[in-house]
């Protein structure tokens, strides 16, 4: 999954169906909150890929900053495809053990990590859509493409291409 910066920045900031600027990347990155989230980790991204001890540490730094600026992480290592989306940035984390396709769209408070019972990876598909408040905890899971999980739902097992996820929540009243 190694796709050029370019690629990313017209997938996420310039906008897949806008002819290709760079003036409009940087001046939607420097005045948006997620195009500017989006514009450094992808840098601090590429740049922790490096086989060059500095430009790895440069990185880290970067992804560091960008977390206590927006309140989310996207831990280096994470590999994910053109075209991400956060709704709303506050409290997502998403683990280094995550491969991810294109059009990943993330919602508030997501948790995208791992159980440590194994060392592989979750690996979700293109065009999935996680909603508000939802964990993805497992080791080796597999979500497919054109998936759709719903707000609050906790998924720890495989999910097959084109379905709709949700865990069923029960609220009771006890009256004492």
């Amino acid at each position: 999954m190694d796709h050029s910066l370019k690629e990313y920045f017209h997938a996420e900031i310039n906008g897949p169906d806008k002819t290709f600027s760079w003036i409009r990347v940087l001046r939607k990155a420097l005045r948006g909150r997620q195009d500017n989230y989006l514009f450094w980790w992808r840098i601090a991204s590429r740049l922790h890929r490096s086989k060059i001890r500095i430009v790895k540490s440069i990185g880290k730094s970067i992804n560091r900053r960008m977390t206590r600026k927006h309140g989310m992480e996207i831990m280096m290592g994470a590999q994910i495809g053109p075209g991400l989306n956060v709704g709303h940035m506050l409290g997502n984390v998403v683990s280094k053990d995550v491969i991810a396709g294109k059009c990943l769209q993330l919602r508030q408070n997501t948790t995208i990590g791992t159980d440590f019972k194994s060392e592989g990876k979750t690996i979700i598909g293109d065009h999935v859509s996680i909603g508000a408040s939802s964990c993805v905890i497992g080791s080796s899971l597999r979500i497919g493409n054109h998936v759709k999980i719903g707000a609050m739902s906790f998924v720890n097992e495989d999910i097959p291409d084109n379905a709709t996820f949700i865990t069923v929540k029960e609220s009771r009243i006890i009256i004492r």
